[in-house]
């Protein structure tokens, strides 16, 4: 099982050059091993030199303990080994020096260099010492076993530690790099979860922002219009009974055609809750986050998809039949061929219509209000004018507050489609609302 690389980092705990303590420990026990072998061979060289047997065994003991700082240094523990194959000692002080080399990070020229010299140089020894052997009798074999063993015995000293090296620092900088390249992925999950969740966030601002157009258009419309009717009802209660009746009437279809609507709306709020609630998963790990933060980008999203099925350009009529019933002197007159449109394009221009009728409500009540619809080529456009009130003191006579977000309502909803819109008021002292859409 590999470490990332921040674990990995924690992992070196070893003092000085090496990476673990079991490592400092290891590099000792060798150390420990090649000296004792150095210091018995001592003996002998120091018997063939002629020098004192303290001496070798000194030398021995010197040579041998290099292999302390293999890691640190595998190319002057080679150099150690080659200078005292002529000496006969060190077997082990070559095999891991040529070892350590070979894995270490030290260029393919330097290992093949240093390689060929500890080739040569025991090859060399080996020739001599069998041949002096021969030359004493001691051996009896024919001249061919000479070089044999000096080419057999060289080989064997050199050519397995080298291969298994390369092998295992192969393998080391494939760890290293997948190493590498599991922090770069995590790097990249950590950053996606960061978008992810940027985005679910965005897209639940922006339903947020929706549902407070849609729950403003539908309550402050048709409220609008009940509290007209109601005050209606109150100021025609004792003289004509049977128009309070109807007004009556209407203001509770007004009623049940607001709760009808907010029901649809609370509906498909509260499915997409459940869906981002069923979709949830516990986040530890950045691909859960981006699963997390996805699936609420998702569940946002089809609550703009499911709530995006609302009023049609069909029901404008209906819309200004309303507003007609309430007392509102209001014309509407369609130039152009009616057709389908885009179900978003459909909604946001009855939505504009209906919100500009319910300020015609608020602020110039018994005004004279004139909607214009224009089905054009490549896009639809709507005007709402209506003149100033007959009597001064009207536009406040049924007390309906204001809210102050409707035209920008309107202009939110009109440039999300890439729209243009236009509000102010007019020459002759009224108010005039205008917007045109693109078709597609």
């Amino acid at each position: 099982m590999t470490m990332t690389g921040e674990e990995h980092t924690r992992g070196l705990t070893g003092p000085w050059w090496w990476p673990r303590r079991r490592s400092a420990v290891f590099d000792g026990a060798l150390a420990l091993a090649s000296a004792l072998e150095c210091g018995a061979e001592g003996i002998g060289f120091a018997r063939d030199a002629g020098i004192p047997v303290w001496a070798g065994v000194l030398f021995g003991v010197a040579a041998g303990t290099v292999l302390l700082v293999r890691r640190k240094w595998p190319v002057a523990v080679v150099l150690v080994a080659i200078a005292v194959t002529p000496a006969q000692m060190g077997f082990l002080l070559g095999i891991v020096g040529l070892y350590t080399l070979a894995a270490a990070e030290v260029p393919r020229r330097v290992i093949g260099a240093l390689a060929g010299m500890s080739l040569a140089g025991t090859a060399v020894v080996t020739f001599v010492r069998v041949r002096q052997d021969m030359a004493r009798g001691d051996l009896t074999l024919g001249d061919w076993f000479v070089p044999f063993a000096a080419v057999a015995t060289a080989l064997g000293l050199t050519a397995p530690p080298v291969l298994l090296g390369l092998y295992v620092g192969a393998r080391r900088r494939l760890m290293e790099s997948l190493r590498e390249r599991a922090d770069s992925l995590e790097r990249e999950l950590q950053l996606l979860a960061e978008r992810a969740e940027e985005r679910a966030e965005w897209a639940r601002g922006e339903e947020r922002t929706r549902i407070a157009r849609e729950m403003h258009d539908v309550v402050a419309h048709r409220v609008s219009l009940m509290v007209v009717h109601a005050a209606a009802v109150q100021a025609v209660a004792r003289k004509d009974p049977e128009k309070a009746v109807r007004n009556a009437a209407l203001v509770g279809d007004m009623g049940r055609q607001a709760l009808t609507e907010l029901r649809e709306m609370l509906g498909v709020l509260r499915a997409a809750e459940g869906d981002q609630v069923a979709g949830r998963r516990p986040a530890g790990v950045p691909l859960a986050a981006v699963g997390e933060a996805a699936a609420a980008a998702a569940a946002a999203s089809r609550v703009v998809e499911e709530a995006g099925e609302g009023p049609c350009l069909s029901e404008l009529e209906e819309l200004v039949g309303q507003s007609a019933a309430a007392g509102m002197v209001v014309e509407l007159s369609v130039q152009g061929e009616a057709r389908p449109y885009a179900a978003e394009v459909e909604q946001t221009a009855y939505r504009v219509v209906q919100e500009a009728l319910t300020n015609v409500h608020k602020h110039a009540a018994g005004a004279k209000t004139r909607v214009r619809l224009a089905h054009r080529v490549s896009e639809i456009a709507m005007q709402v004018e209506n003149e100033p009130p007959a009597e001064p003191g009207s536009a406040s006579a049924a007390g309906l507050p204001s809210g102050g977000n409707g035209l920008l309502g309107m202009r939110e909803r009109v440039l999300a489609l890439g729209g243009v819109f236009v509000s102010g008021p007019t020459d002759a002292g009224g108010f005039r609302v205008s917007a045109v859409i693109p078709a597609a």
